[in-house]
């Protein structure tokens, strides 16, 4: 299957190529409006509804995961091309690594070139979402609120998507 996660149209687009020529399913995490991503998915590529799955649940890259990871599974997914743009795919890799890892499935990075939209992710910003994920994985829940309100400012996760 693909997995894109949203925040950037060219992701999805990208999505609808692969999955057109190579007829794998589609889930949209937290990506463009559904009239948007219907026109894409459908109108322009083609794809049948029941090929592309949008979820509007996640608020951030961890919620990318934990949102959708446990219906994977169940759905028996071992394996997703993950879709996102190539200077948010460290941290996304990573995270999806430990949460989906912790279910079985594998992810292979399909990155999109964002060019001179690209913003590298700092160094705290991915370790600090790889330790909400590895967190996510042992509790059962994001520690983000309590670890902002509990620790240093300095060890506080980063904010962002």
């Amino acid at each position: 299957m693909i997995l894109v996660l949203g925040g950037d149209v060219a992701r999805e687009q990208r999505a609808a190529d692969l999955a057109a020529r190579q007829g794998l399913p589609v889930v949209v995490s937290g990506g463009s409006n559904p009239e948007y991503a219907h026109w894409l998915f459908e109108q322009r590529q083609g794809l049948p509804p029941h090929q592309v799955q949008l979820d509007y649940r996640a608020r951030d890259t961890l919620s990318n995961f934990t949102s959708l990871v446990d219906d994977l599974r169940r759905a028996r997914i071992r394996h997703a091309l993950l879709v996102t743009s190539s200077d948010h795919m460290d941290r996304a890799l990573l995270v999806g690594r430990i949460v989906a890892g912790s279910r079985g499935i594998h992810l292979t990075p399909v990155p999109v070139p964002c060019a001179d939209r690209c913003q590298p992710e700092g160094r705290r910003k991915i370790w600090g979402d790889g330790a909400r994920a590895v967190l996510w994985v042992v509790s059962g829940r994001d520690l983000r609120g309590w670890a902002a309100a509990h620790l240093p400012p300095w060890l506080a996760p980063a904010g962002g998507r």
